[in-house]
């Protein structure tokens, strides 16, 4: 189950060189991204029409990041010879370029064609018209740059004159935004992050994004009661165990794991990863140390795990242990890894359809990201087919009580592990359907990366609003409460009204119901703060916000888009 558009292995290592030149030269600021203006000059050397190199650009940059970083280039360059030598350039030729991924018993096959595979490799690289000689001129101006650094005769240039005229040693400037994921970071700081801070967004709702919240990987969480299998569904789809895993019928997950990419197999505590710059988790230092001492992450080299980042939980337990037993807020910690994360998975299996009242405050938890819950029935090979279209018909029952969305919720149907599939109980009919629920599942799965600007954008938007609209609530407030007398009773009144004031700023402001948060949760957060010491409404800043969404966003994206549309 390759990701990557084509993976480097199908280039050969001397084709790799020269590629490495190139992309070198078509990167004009050094930053290690080729943007769409870099390319128009680059690409326009091998003489391919507007239309086919339209084309190559939407196949190397298939996650819409609007940069090509190394690998895509090499995919571009290829596609770029298979259309010199008069191939027809689809996105169906990465169906046949790709490499077969093992997954467990199953295999989700994207080489469909191991000749052309072997094309690949040994594909020459495309006539570029000139480009042999721009090459031979940077060189040549590299290489009297160097014997001036080391004491040529030759004069000196001025101060104010550039000493290296090589395009290798430029820095981009601080300020240079190269990709849609920049230019967000970007925008929040200047324009999203002043609003966040000035209302308290951070504490009500979300803590404040970091670099790494914008630079990390694409996540899916997996929830479900103990034992349904979460822990060998992650496995499965390794093809091997992971650091910290634990499988067995009894709850045995008793933390909340996060599998991702690293150097070598070790398990890092919690406390450390809460801290590390680098990665995303440094909000989760809001639950305490309780918490942290519940949660690792599970750190190996896997081609999957490079794409896509695993979170694993412990399994929700029936009845009150759920909040007798933990000593932190377990309902609050899912409900933030499901802002972060691009899918959750909720895993039933035929034996444990019933929804607890905690499983119910879970999947409660999960508001407003019901588009990311994806169902998962596990083990159900252990059901003959009779049984299991009762359960399957059971489940969505259950599902339609505690899901309050009119859409049917998708529910991925199967038997997650590495053992074959119980012939004997799911028959013939069953085991098809299996194979082609996996695939479909899976090939959800790899749909995340290419997916994963566009979710990033969603998110922003989506926070965005969320922070104006909370910035309304709170001036609100601040103008209800009394200048001199009586602010505690005022405060009193509007904690216990709060539902009538959201109204009143509703109607006030034109905006939607469905937008606001929580009451119960905002009243139980309002409690622990005076709302005498709230700011008033600054409009500069929601403006700065409305412009951000109506103009600065529209117009990141049409920089970042296609460069041949």
């Amino acid at each position: 189950m390759e990701i990557a558009s084509v993976p480097i292995s199908s280039c050969s290592k001397d084709n790799q060189k020269i590629y490495q030149e190139w992309f070198n030269y078509a990167d004009s600021d050094n930053d290690g991204r080729i943007t769409g203006t870099d390319a128009i000059k680059f690409f326009a050397m091998s003489k391919l029409s507007r239309p086919e190199l339209k084309q190559v650009w939407a196949i190397a940059d298939s996650k819409r990041q609007g940069f090509l970083g190394f690998r895509e280039f090499i995919t571009a360059m290829q596609m770029v010879s298979l259309a010199q030598a008069g191939n027809e350039i689809t996105l169906d030729i990465l169906k046949t370029t790709g490499v077969t991924y093992e997954v467990g018993k199953w295999a989700l096959t994207f080489d469909r064609s191991e000749t052309l595979k072997e094309d690949l490799e040994n594909l020459e690289p495309p006539s570029m018209e000139g480009l042999k000689a721009l090459l031979n001129k940077n060189k040549v101006s590299t290489n009297n740059c160097e014997l001036e650094l080391n004491g040529d005769s030759r004069p000196q240039p001025s101060p104010s004159t550039p000493w290296f005229a090589s395009k290798s040693i430029k820095k981009a400037p601080l300020t240079s935004v190269t990709s849609i994921i920049d230019g967000l970071e970007r925008l929040y700081n200047e324009k999203l992050k002043p609003l966040e801070v000035t209302y308290r967004f951070n504490d009500f709702v979300s803590p404040l994004l970091t670099h790494s919240d914008f630079d990390a990987k694409p996540m899916v969480m997996l929830l479900g009661q103990y034992s349904t299998g979460k822990t060998t569904f992650i496995k499965h789809l390794l093809g091997c165990n992971f650091p910290g895993a634990h499988i067995g019928p009894e709850p045995t997950t008793d933390r909340f794991v996060v599998v991702m990419s690293g150097p070598d197999e070790r398990s890092i505590p919690g406390n450390t990863i809460a801290v590390n710059a680098e990665m995303p988790f440094n909000g989760l230092t809001t639950f305490g140390g309780a918490f942290l001492s519940k949660f690792e992450g599970s750190q190996m080299p896997h081609p999957l795990l490079e794409h896509i980042t695993f979170v694993d939980t412990p399994g929700v337990l029936s009845g009150e242990k759920q909040r007798t037993q933990r000593s932190y807020d377990f309902t609050g910690v899912i409900s933030w890894f499901a802002a972060k994360c691009d899918l959750i998975l909720l895993l039933f299996d035929p034996h444990k359809l019933d929804i607890s009242d905690e499983f119910k405050r879970v999947i409660a938890s999960l508001r407003g990201n019901d588009d990311k819950i994806r169902v998962v029935l596990n083990k159900a090979d252990q059901v003959d087919t009779q049984q299991l279209m009762r359960v399957y018909g059971a489940l969505m029952w259950s599902l339609g009580k505690v899901l309050n969305t009119p859409e049917v919720v998708r529910v991925y149907i199967g038997s997650f592990n590495d053992k074959p599939v119980n012939e004997t109980a799911a028959g013939p009919i069953g085991k098809d359907l299996f194979e082609k629920e996996q695939d479909n599942l899976l090939a959800d799965l790899i749909d995340i990366p290419k997916k994963a600007c566009d979710r990033r954008i969603n998110e922003f938007v989506k926070r965005a609003r969320a922070a104006k609209i909370h910035a309304y609530i709170i001036s609100h407030l601040k103008k209800e409460m009394p200048a001199m007398m009586g602010k505690a009773k005022a405060q009193q009144r509007l904690t216990d009204n709060l539902e009538d004031e959201f109204a009143k700023i509703q109607r006030e402001f034109h905006l939607p119901a469905g937008d606001f948060p929580s009451v119960e949760h905002f009243r139980e957060v309002l409690n622990s703060y005076s709302i005498d010491k709230f700011e008033k409404l600054k409009p500069r800043m929601i403006q700065a916000v409305d412009d951000m969404l109506g103009y600065d966003i529209p117009e990141l994206l049409k920089n970042f888009r296609n460069p041949y549309e």
